[in-house]
C-alpha cells in the first residue's frame, strides 16, 4: 500500500520545518482583531488545562510520580485545544523565528505578533482565573482545590530569578517540540498523541510556562483571603515569576528549537526536500 497516497505517513522533519515557516508567515499577517481574539482564546485554553491539573494536584492520596505525571497528561488539554481548535499561543509562536530568519517576515511583524499574543494570552488566562474564583470552584473537594491553588501560586513566586529562568527555557523547549511533533501528524489523533508526552514531561518535571502562570498565580491571588500574610502579590507575580519565565520561554522555544531546526533544515545551502 502506498502510505503517502493514503495519508498514513507522518511529515518528515524537513517538511515540518517548511510547514512551520509557512504557518509563521500566515500568523504574522493576521489582522489585529483576529490575532487578539485568538490570543485570548489560547490564554483561556491553557487556563483550562491548568484547572484540570489543579484537580489532580489536590488529591493527597496520589503518590508523587503518579500525581505529577497524571497532572501533566491532563494539563496537555490546553495545548490540544490550542492546536486542534485553533488559537494563538505566545510560547508556541516562538517558532515564528524560523520565518523571520528565513527572511519571510519582518522584525516588526514578528514582534507585533509576539507582543499582541502575549498580552491577549494574559487577558484570557487571568480572565478565566477570575471566573473560576467567582464560581466557587475553590470550595470543591472540601476546599482542597482552593488550598492547592494557593499552594501552587505561592510556590511559583518563591523561586529565584535564575532558577525560574532556566525552568522557563526547559519548559518551552518541550512545548515547542510538542508543536513540532504535532505538525508531523496528519490526523487529530496524531496531533493529540504528539502533544501529550512533551507537555506532560515539562509539567511532571516542574518547569515553568509563562501563560500557564498567568492562570495559576492570579487564581491564587483571587482566592487569597483579605489581609493574609503572604508573599503572594501582583508585583511578585509580574517581577519574580513572569519576567524570568517569559525570558526563559523565549530562549527555549525560539532559540533552542526554532533557530536550531532552521540551521538544520532551512538555512540556505542546506535545505532538504
Amino acid at each position: 500500500m502506498n502510505e503517502e497516497l493514503y495519508g498514513h505517513d507522518a511529515y518528515s522533519p524537513a517538511q515540518i520545518a517548511e510547514r512551520i515557516e509557512t504557518v509563521g508567515v500566515a500568523k504574522a499577517q493576521l489582522p489585529l482583531f483576529k490575532m487578539t481574539v485568538l490570543g485570548i482564546l489560547a490564554g483561556g485554553f491553557i487556563g483550562l488545562g491548568a484547572l484540570f491539573y489543579n484537580v489532580v494536584a489536590a488529591d493527597a492520596f496520589l503518590g508523587f510520580a503518579a500525581q505529577r505525571v497524571l497532572g501533566g497528561v491532563v494539563f496537555a488539554l490546553g495545548l490540544v485545544l490550542v492546536v486542534i481548535a485553533g488559537a494563538e499561543l505566545f510560547t508556541g509562536n516562538n517558532l515564528m523565528v524560523m520565518s523571520w530568519v528565513g527572511n519571510r517576515i519582518s522584525t516588526g511583524l514578528l514582534v507585533r505578533n509576539l507582543v499582541v499574543v502575549y498580552v491577549a494570552n494574559a487577558i484570557g488566562a487571568i480572565g478565566l482565573a477570575g471566573l473560576v474564583a467567582l464560581s466557587g470552584h475553590g470550595d470543591f473537594h472540601h476546599g482542597m482545590i482552593g488550598a492547592t491553588a494557593m499552594k501552587i501560586a505561592t510556590a511559583k513566586v518563591a523561586g529565584g530569578f535564575a532558577e525560574l529562568f532556566f525552568k522557563g527555557i526547559l519548559c518551552n523547549l518541550l512545548v515547542c517540540l510538542a508543536i513540532w511533533l504535532a505538525m508531523a501528524g496528519r490526523s487529530v489523533t496524531d496531533k493529540i498523541v504528539a502533544i501529550v508526552f512533551p507537555v506532560s514531561a515539562f509539567v511532571a518535571a516542574g518547569f515553568e510556562h509563562s501563560v500557564a502562570n498567568m492562570y495559576f498565580i492570579p487564581l491564587g491571588l483571587f482566592l487569597r483571603e483579605n489581609g493574609a500574610s503572604t508573599d503572594l502579590t501582583w508585583q511578585a507575580f509580574l517581577l519574580r515569576n513572569l519576567l524570568p519565565v517569559t525570558l526563559g520561554n523565549l530562549i527555549g522555544g525560539a532559540g533552542m528549537v526554532g533557530l536550531v531546526y532552521h540551521l538544520i533544515y532551512r538555512k540556505a545551502g542546506s535545505r532538504q526536500s
